[in-house]
């Protein structure tokens, strides 16, 4: 029996050092991390997010900014009304369209009516008349939060440019497309954190303890783009599009001499305050997305070439501009199906002679067209800062035929986006240096501001070639086929060119784009400017389309930037 009772004596000693041993280690040598572990489970914390950077006109003015907005939440545990009653009482305060009333409706009680959930976020984004109203409703259980909300003060204008905000899959703002996504970022700032202490449910408590590491706001950026001259280009091409009865179109005004985008305009467009009700197709920005066979604006670069590699002068005749050009199989025409034997290099220009153009490609050849064309950036992305740039790309060097030469040499079976068209016109507006095309000028941040330089640009042709593909192009504006629609004494240097769209390989008369591309004055340009519209339907031709729109446009920019005609 003794030894028994001593037996459970023993294992009673042993118990209770063991039981010593392990409230040791919890209390002395876990105590911390038992503490820090209780003080998780008694907080609740969550990301700050950065105030989001403004977007400016070169004025000053916003394009895009942040102002605050309001979070409707549901304190469940406070919420009296049932869930069917308190979403009709707030629905109607989170839709613009009467439409959208019942499924939004549906929305808000299928998310007061989830179990489990304590704190229940219903909408985002909430000005301050509508938190005022709902206010005013003493509904028990709603609350507000303040959060950024992002605003277009200009609405629709250059929407393309700006892109939108969005969120991520986090549920976090994030930008896409345009500035909004390109510079993302930098405009998003540094988050922050605030960790408060709450109760069981997760509830924060008011009088709890608290610790914050504060949001770092985004840069602002001050872009390059006139507000003016973007009003006066999306209203004239609008105008254009209904006139002229035109699927799209674009147009984009550039300073040559230091690639600054002052103007971008493209239609359709969309209203990014609003995007969530617009089909993705509206947010690509087509001057920098979309490729198209620009047909005869391009044949002052292939002139371009021509000069400055001494393959032709302006004087040269053309020996083979009598009747249609057989190249292999084909045989190719000029547009109107007139022919003028011993055509200089200046009348192939004024005339727009693809016949006179494929002298010139042959005079050349391919290897030497391929090397001229990289320079001017064709077939390389131009390094805007938007998002969403493409790049059509170029037949390989050493690969090109008879044909593909003969072809490109008058802008088709070649492809470029409108940002590579412009710059490389830019080229000989610009004495015959490339410019990198710019849409933002300055970043600023708290007082301090710093420029964003052009980078320095390359040679690409000489000073005297481009000046004496300029003198052809000032009259190929005055004398050629959009003459009609010029405007006197201001010395534009321009082209007209209606290209073909291509369809299932091959080519549809009845589809179109015409454009027009130009700058002026032709002998201190101020800006360098394309117009394209597609498939308009009152004229397949560019001389009636896109020139007349362009011209239009001009009229109004040489009024605003003071350019005073010569005669």
């Amino acid at each position: 029996m003794r030894g028994r009772i001593k037996l459970l004596g023993f294992a009673f000693l042993i118990s209770s050092a063991a039981l010593i041993v392990r409230l040791f280690f919890w209390q002395i040598i876990k105590s911390q991390e038992l503490a820090n572990w209780a003080r998780l489970q008694q907080t609740s914390g969550r990301q700050l997010q950065a105030p989001r950077g403004n977007i400016l006109a070169s004025d000053g003015g916003f394009l895009a900014a942040t102002t605050q907005g309001w979070l409707v939440y549901a304190s469940k545990s406070d919420v009296v009304s049932d869930a069917k009653t308190l979403a009709n009482k707030l629905a109607p305060f989170f839709v613009d369209d009467p439409s959208l009333l019942l499924a939004e409706v549906a929305r808000v009680q299928d998310l007061l009516s989830e179990n489990g959930s304590v704190w229940i976020p219903l909408k985002h984004r909430v000005e301050d008349e509508t938190k005022s109203t709902i206010e005013a409703m003493n509904l028990a259980g709603i609350g507000f939060e303040p959060e950024d909300l992002r605003s277009y003060p200009e609405a629709s204008i250059a929407a393309q440019v700006l892109g939108f905000v969005g969120k991520d899959d986090e549920g976090l703002d994030k930008g896409y497309f345009g500035v909004e996504g390109y510079y993302d970022l930098e405009l998003s700032g540094k988050e922050g954190f605030l960790q408060r202490e709450s109760d069981a449910r997760g509830i924060p408590i008011l009088s709890g303890t608290s610790r914050e590491i504060s949001a770092v706001g985004g840069v602002d950026l001050l872009t390059h783009l006139d507000k003016t001259i973007q009003l006066i280009a999306e209203k004239k091409l609008t105008d254009g599009i209904e006139k002229y009865g035109a699927k799209s179109g674009w147009v984009v005004v550039m300073n040559p001499k230091t690639g600054a985008i002052v103007a971008m305009a493209a239609w359709p467009s969309y209203d990014p305050a609003e995007y969530w009700t617009f089909g993705n197709d509206y947010f690509k920005n087509p001057v920098i997305s979309d490729s198209f066979e620009p047909g005869s604006i391009f044949k002052p670069l292939v002139m371009a070439s021509a000069l400055d590699a001494g393959a032709v002068e302006p004087d040269t005749k053309c020996d083979i501009c009598g009747g249609p050009a057989k190249i292999d199989k084909y045989s190719i025409e000029t547009w109107n199906k007139e022919y003028r034997p011993d055509s200089t290099m200046t009348d192939v220009i004024v005339h727009s002679d693809n016949v006179g153009m494929v002298f010139v490609g042959n005079r050349l050849g391919a290897d030497r067209l391929y090397d001229y064309l990289s320079k001017f950036g064709i077939g390389q992305m131009t390094g805007i800062d938007l998002q969403g740039e493409a790049n059509p790309g170029i037949r390989e060097k050493g690969t090109w035929n008879i044909v593909d030469l003969a072809t490109a040499s008058f802008g088709q079976g070649i492809a470029v986006t409108p940002i590579q068209m412009i710059r490389a016109i830019g080229v000989i507006a610009n004495d015959g240096v490339i410019m990198e095309p710019q849409v933002v000028d300055k970043i600023a941040l708290d007082g301090w501001q710093s420029d964003i330089k052009p980078l320095a640009g390359e040679r690409v042709i000489s000073k005297k070639a481009a000046d004496e593909i300029t003198a052809m192009m000032v009259l190929a504006a005055s004398e050629g086929e959009a003459k009609w629609t010029a405007i006197g004494g201001f010395g534009v240097a321009g082209k007209t060119g209606t290209a073909q769209i291509p369809v299932k390989g091959h080519y549809d008369e009845d589809k179109t784009i015409g454009s027009f591309v130009g700058f002026a004055p032709a002998n201190d340009p101020k800006f360098v400017m394309l117009v394209s519209l597609t498939e308009p339907q009152s004229s397949p031709w560019a001389s009636e389309t896109a020139a007349p729109l362009w011209f239009s446009i001009a009229n109004e920019l040489f009024v605003y930037l003071g350019i005073q005609p010569k005669s």
